[in-house]
């Protein structure tokens, strides 16, 4: 006990907040305690400031989670009638409170069709994982008393996932923690123990009663984690990539050798998406990385002289990306940077070769926009060979392609890039009402200064529309 209340003294945050939630709790007569996701994070690194408190109380949560509200100033909780629980949206950290509970499931849902207040030792099996299953008292009397009937702390040292009780009844139970599986996998760098990994098989076309936002919002977490490939390949070694993410699961076992890859389409996909993590903690471009070559198994050709093609499948999977967007639940903003990055993904390595005209280098940076740098790291991150040379010599083609963007305009000038004349001047110099005509002059102008023809100067382009009025 004294070890455990040292290791929490270490987090200065979280000891300060405790010993106030503690206080509270001795005036209320509640037996109350820090669970969950918190206590896994304070084993593992005490040190570390977590990003939520998870507190479970033998008694009312929500009453509880009010008056926690009450003393540090907190004018509103977020309550949730049905699972017993508040969430108190403190501006350091997010504070969920919980009463101790148990619950049973209709077949046909994740949510809870009854929920039974219990006591630590009940609550405690009823939790995903037995890492996740371990409490620390923050009660006076006995602060720091540790509970961990699962043996939670062992499974962490040993790198081991599995659930506290019955894998098929928890997963069948909530089948969102089949997915959570995989991330907590990632994150936590753990082997799924095989009953477990068993029974994830055996229900994993349950994942399909699950709400789409819940299953997008659990997969983006997986590629946030330091090596995403750990959990994508669990979900798909497990069965159930099919039922999530049907696409990426169709790139499985499609060989595509060919000189700038030597994995299947799936494998090669994983490769990417670890490689573009390891440049870039932006999730989007992690998810454009997954998705950029989604296209390939509906393009691949099999030629006689190069091997498996895939022409055209920047531009497919650009398109299919639309409808994909809208059946996971991905906001229009994603949709339409993960759209771009795959319709973009193959042009720089095209301009790295001799000969190439500064207009193209322009047209380019014109069309990536303010994602010029984000399509610069996924098409590095796009270079899976094993071959040494081939790595240095790719490499140097994108350096040199930076270099090119570099020399011919500054880059910052040319992603907010849009005709110097508005469309009001362009109505106005041709007597034009509002329509096609309008876009289609600002178009000339913008196409002029792309490709070098006049300067991108507001005088430059009043004088390029000038002499296209009197060649009328």
């Amino acid at each position: 006990m004294a070890i455990i209340k040292d290791i929490i003294k270490q987090n200065k945050r979280l000891y300060d907040i405790s010993k106030i939630i503690s206080s509270l709790a001795d005036n209320q007569n509640i037996k109350c305690y820090l669970v969950g996701g918190c206590v896994r994070d304070l084993m593992l690194d005490p040190k570390k400031e977590s990003i939520d408190l998870d507190i479970m109380v033998e008694g009312d949560g929500i009453d509880f989670a009010k008056k926690i509200a009450q003393e540090l100033k907190i004018a509103k909780i977020i309550p949730f009638e049905k699972f017993a629980t508040a969430k108190i949206p403190y501006e350091k950290f997010e504070i969920e409170v919980a009463s101790a509970r148990t619950e049973s499931y209709f077949e046909g849902s994740r949510n809870p069709s009854e929920v039974k207040m219990t006591n630590i030792q009940e609550d405690l099996k009823r939790r995903d994982f037995t890492v996740n299953s371990m409490a620390i008292s923050i009660n006076n009397n006995n602060f720091g008393e540790f509970f961990d009937p699962f043996h939670g702390m062992d499974d962490l040292r040993k790198k081991i996932l599995k659930t506290p009780m019955n894998p098929d009844s928890t997963f069948s139970d909530d089948p969102l923690r089949m997915i959570r599986a995989a991330y907590f996998s990632s994150k936590l760098n753990l082997t799924i123990e095989k009953n477990s990994f068993d029974a994830i098989k055996k229900n994993s076309e349950r994942i399909k009663i699950v709400s789409q936002e819940r299953i997008t919002n659990e997969l983006l977490k997986v590629l946030g984690t330091k090596k995403p490939s750990i959990g994508l390949d669990i979900l798909q070694m497990s069965g159930i990539m099919k039922y999530i993410f049907p696409e990426i699961s169709n790139m499985f076992g499609l060989d595509q050798s060919n000189e700038y890859h030597h994995k299947d389409i799936f494998y090669h996909t994983l490769e990417v998406v670890d490689n573009a993590a390891s440049m870039s903690e932006n999730v989007n471009l992690r998810l454009a990385a997954l998705v950029h070559d989604i296209a390939k198994p509906q393009t691949r050709r099999l030629s006689k002289t190069k091997g498996y093609t895939f022409y055209g499948h920047d531009d497919v999977g650009a398109r299919l990306l639309i409808d994909i967007s809208k059946r996971m639940k991905f906001s229009n903003n994603t949709r339409d940077y993960i759209s771009k990055l795959t319709a973009l993904h193959l042009r720089p390595i095209g301009l790295a070769k001799d000969g190439v005209t500064d207009s193209a280098i322009r047209r380019l940076i014109v069309d990536a926009g303010e994602e010029i740098n984000d399509l610069m790291i996924l098409c590095r991150a796009d270079i899976t060979t094993k071959n040494p040379k081939n790595i240095k010599k790719y490499l140097s083609n994108f350096d040199r392609v930076e270099k090119r963007m570099n020399e011919v305009i500054e880059i910052d000038h040319l992603r907010s890039f849009q005709s110097p004349v508005r469309g009001a001047e362009i109505m106005k110099m041709f007597n034009l009402t509002p329509g096609k005509e309008v876009g289609r002059l600002k178009g000339l102008v913008e196409e002029a200064i792309i490709n070098g023809d006049i300067k991108n100067t507001y005088s430059d382009a009043i004088s390029f529309l000038d002499r296209i009025k009197h060649e009328k």
